[in-house]
């Protein structure tokens, strides 16, 4: 009783999503005993879903946050789930099956106003008796609930991504995490391990990117504000199949988003903006046809504030807007080339 009253005084003192996560999959992975415990992104793309971890608890202990090379759609289809797969469609709150090497699986969809983005996965539970039912539903339901009230102060309501007035908080991170890869391994040992992984491999940043969708006004003057609507809908749930779920993705009004990128070559960065676009250039939009994207994207330092990184990522998609649309521009790229001129940034500017 002690340690589920602990549990939960842990889960109701979080303001965080991935800190709200890592409680209750931990919560529930020492009460069931279980082998591992997962948390899933469950991502809808017109009749297809994805499935993504996000989280893994083993041993008590925070073993895997996704750090996976994006997929060519971002997860597992969820074929590869046939269990889940039924369970969702029966819109199931427990389902039971096996993974691939014969381990016993629950999963535990939380499901909210009829829509599921988040599944909760225990894996070989050792204990899982009619009490340890109980105090699992009464952990789930408290969860549910504060991820309701977080959802409701943090998410875009049209979209379900996170809105503008957590971009702060989000970049904070980002750049807590730029800081400790300038920063390396201490010491001349360090130095010198570090110099020479980065011989062997591109040096890894993080970015900021922002996107428009081309031409939007058209689809609401033609189609009307519902097809209009459901773009921005679809948008963003190309946007969660594409990208990891460490990275974060923001509606920052009407068709603008935005990406924070994480932990990766600006090599890769062009290639996994690029690739996004071209996916919702070959999307069919139900009525409306062919939708498309311009994207503007820079490098975040870590010594800078957000404004003026994000003043770049701006500049390299009105440039990409002014030059025939569907077009991914990186801001760097674009000023060497003589196309932009660098300008010192002003820190009180808004850019949308």
């Amino acid at each position: 009783m002690d340690s589920i009253i602990k549990h939960l005084v842990e889960i109701t003192g979080h303001r965080d999503h991935d800190l709200l996560n890592i409680s209750v999959i931990s919560a529930l992975c020492e009460l069931t005993n279980a082998e591992y415990a997962r948390v899933l992104d469950i991502a809808t793309v017109g009749l297809q879903i994805f499935v993504q971890p996000q989280i893994t608890i083993k041993n008590g202990k925070v073993v895997a946050l996704a750090e996976h090379a994006v997929a060519s759609q971002g997860g597992d289809v969820i074929g590869k789930y046939p269990a889940l797969e039924e369970g969702i469609k029966q819109h199931m709150s427990l389902i039971e099956g096996r993974s691939e090497d014969g381990k016993r699986l629950i999963w535990l969809p939380m499901w909210v106003n009829e829509k599921l983005n988040t599944c909760l996965e225990i894996a070989n539970p050792a204990s899982y008796s009619e009490n340890a039912m109980q105090v699992m539903e009464g952990i789930l339901i408290v969860y549910r609930n504060f991820q309701n009230l977080l959802d409701y102060s943090e998410r875009d309501s049209l979209t379900g991504l996170l809105n503008r007035k957590t971009f702060d908080d989000n970049f904070s991170k980002i750049l807590r995490a730029s800081s400790q890869q300038t920063n390396g391994i201490g010491g001349e040992d360090g130095d010198e391990i570090q110099q020479d992984r980065r011989a062997c491999e591109p040096e890894k940043q993080n970015w900021l990117a922002v996107l428009d969708i081309d031409h939007f006004k058209r689809v609401n003057d033609q189609f009307g504000h519902l097809y209009g609507d459901e773009v921005l809908i679809l948008i963003a749930n190309l946007l969660r199949s594409s990208f990891r779920p460490t990275d974060r993705l923001f509606r920052f009004g009407g068709e603008e988003f935005v990406i924070l990128l994480r932990s990766t070559s600006q090599e890769d960065a062009q290639h996994i903006f690029d690739r996004f676009r071209e996916n919702v250039e070959q999307y069919n939009f139900p009525q409306v046809g062919r939708v498309t994207v311009s994207v503007g994207f820079a490098r975040i330092d870590a010594f800078e504030p957000a404004v003026a990184i994000m003043g770049r990522a701006d500049q390299a998609l009105y440039f990409a807007k002014s030059n025939g649309r569907n077009r991914t521009c990186y801001y760097d790229t674009l000023v060497t080339s003589g196309d932009l001129h660098a300008e010192q940034s002003n820190d009180t500017a808004e850019f949308f």
